[in-house]
């Protein structure tokens, strides 16, 4: 039996079970379940606003620097891509080293390649630090869903990580906001220079608060057991469905928020940058989605909701596909509603799934979850110059059809052995 901790205090009993167990949990509705919680929530804030900070800066970068969107995009997809890279590093990495100290020196490392970009004045050097900032970046994306894994209890599991996933949601939101907010009034270099020091100040907390790993077990870094747990996670009947989730899901949100903000920018919107800016409230519904529909996953089984949450992503990008811009605003938040929602399923999915080496299972799930990113988010842009919102709208809506069937053959898998939810 593993024990889990309902207090500070253990009682004698609690006291008794800890000695026969190897394992520890943090519960929830506990002072270190709060500071658990609110450290991710920090971490993900950091990750997301320094990811996307730049997507509502892409028109301003277009011209300034003489480039299309497609081109434009790459200061998104290159930091993306080398933050799938790093995961295949980190995530081992962390399974050496422990989970706090990789999580504590990306979320610094990055803050501090975000200021450095801000000062650089050519495309080269603004495409370099930005890919170091996703090199960074990958040493907390790869660990924190590990780390809540192990480290709480597994009846709340999904609730932490939907309140991880919604500090995802609001960095997102923040990044975007402030950026899109700042760019009309001063230049992208101050704008970016903000968000790098509000991401060194979320590390600062985020070192401070977070607890020290209970129950990580070191493994040996070694070729021989990295290659042990990428087998066994590949002959999983789940896991390479849930990577390739991964992959659709995030590449269908990238694209549509790369270049939402050319077509609202243009005919027959012509809104300002600062109004394209304040439309990441939108986020809002993914803060919300990602805390009650994971939590909802737990009590009624992940294989029964995540279906549900790629069908309300679909129905969001249609009605974008109107013209009224209030129809264009309901399905941004419906489409960020099923997508926090999705990505929250199946990131607690992952830790459950796993049998071993979980922070390597992690892992490979973001590695496709943000090369989803790098290369939809890029070859949207193909898309957008043949065919303008239409053609954005069957790129997302190829993926999402692609998604929901990987979802229907997700849920008719056999149930794990004492794991209905796996």
């Amino acid at each position: 039996m593993k024990t889990a901790v309902a207090s500070p205090a253990l009682s004698s009993v609690a006291v008794s079970s800890a000695v026969q167990s190897s394992e520890i949990y943090i519960e929830k509705n506990t002072p270190m379940f709060m500071r658990t919680v609110l450290a991710l929530f920090c971490g993900g804030f950091s990750t997301f606003a320094l990811l996307y900070c730049v997507q509502p800066m892409m028109p301003i970068l277009s011209h300034e620097f003489s480039i299309n969107a497609a081109q434009s995009s790459l200061i998104l997809s290159v930091s993306t891509a080398m933050l799938a890279i790093g995961l295949l590093i980190t995530g081992p990495l962390s399974d050496a080293l422990g989970r706090k100290p990789v999580m504590v020196a990306a979320l610094s490392a990055a803050a501090l390649f975000t200021i450095a970009s801000a000062l650089m004045p050519t495309w080269q050097g603004v495409l370099v630090t930005r890919a170091l900032v996703g090199l960074s970046l990958s040493g907390l994306a790869a660990v924190a869903m590990t780390y809540l894994s192990e480290e709480i209890h597994p009846q709340h599991i999904g609730l932490a990580m939907g309140l991880y996933i919604g500090g995802n949601a609001i960095g997102g939101m923040s990044g975007r906001l402030i950026a899109g907010v700042l760019i009309d009034f001063v230049s992208w270099h101050t704008a970016m220079l903000v968000i790098g020091v509000l991401a060194l100040t979320a590390a600062v907390v985020f070192w401070k608060i977070l607890p020290e790993s209970r129950n990580f077990r070191a493994r040996p870094l070694n070729p021989r057991s990295l290659l042990d747990g990428f087998t066994v996670h590949f002959r999983d009947a789940g896991l390479p469905w849930l990577f390739l989730e991964g992959f659709l899901l995030m590449g269908a949100f990238v694209t549509l928020f790369n270049y939402i903000g050319y077509r609202l920018l243009a005919e027959p919107y012509h809104m300002s940058q600062a109004l394209v800016g304040l439309l990441s409230v939108v986020y809002l519904s993914g803060i919300y989605s990602s805390a009650q529909i994971g939590a909802l996953a737990d009590k009624l089984g992940r294989r029964r909701v995540f279906w549900a949450t790629i069908v309300l992503m679909s129905a969001g990008l249609a009605l974008t596909l109107f013209t009224a811009l209030p129809l264009v605003v309901i399905g941004l938040l419906t489409f960020t509603f099923g997508f926090f929602g999705a990505h929250s399923v199946a990131s607690s999915w992952i830790g459950r799934r796993a049998p071993k080496a979980k922070g390597q299972a992690s892992s490979l799930y973001l590695f496709s979850y943000y090369i989803g990113s790098s290369v939809a988010g890029t070859l949207g842009g193909v898309f957008w110059h043949a065919a303008g919102w239409n053609g954005i709208g069957l790129f997302i809506g190829t993926l999402l059809m692609i998604a929901l069937a990987v979802a229907i053959h997700l849920a008719r898998l056999p149930v794990l052995p004492g794991n209905r939810n796996g």
